[in-house]
């Protein structure tokens, strides 16, 4: 993920990793220059307690730093836990997300 420009970003409390993404930019012909969120977590006990905000916080700064137009992301159909965050974080939905996997070896989930 380096070549892409992928940046890893963290929330620790004393040495113990509770929250944690990353994000690359990228350009498209409808936004122009834009940073993609990917792999968005938060330890379940400790949700609710404002992690998941500093991380979307953090990721707005750097999507401002670099003169993004916008911040886009994932979120599988039926995890609705995030869909209330992302919501609740000023995202919305604008389309839908097709994928056609042509080798499920290939992939790293």
């Amino acid at each position: 993920m380096i070549p892409h420009n992928y940046t890893q970003i963290a929330v620790f409390e004393n040495d113990f990793c509770v929250g944690l993404t990353g994000c690359w930019p990228a350009t498209k012909l409808w936004t122009g220059k834009y940073l993609e969120i990917d792999n968005f977590v938060v330890n379940p006990d400790y949700r609710s307690r404002g992690i998941g905000k500093m991380l979307t916080d953090y990721v707005e700064k750097k999507a401002n730093e670099l003169n993004c137009s916008s911040i886009v992301l994932d979120a599988f159909t039926g995890n609705f836990t995030a869909h209330r965050f992302y919501y609740n974080q000023g995202y919305a939905p604008r389309g839908f997300h097709f994928v056609k996997i042509l080798d499920e070896k290939k992939m790293t989930v």
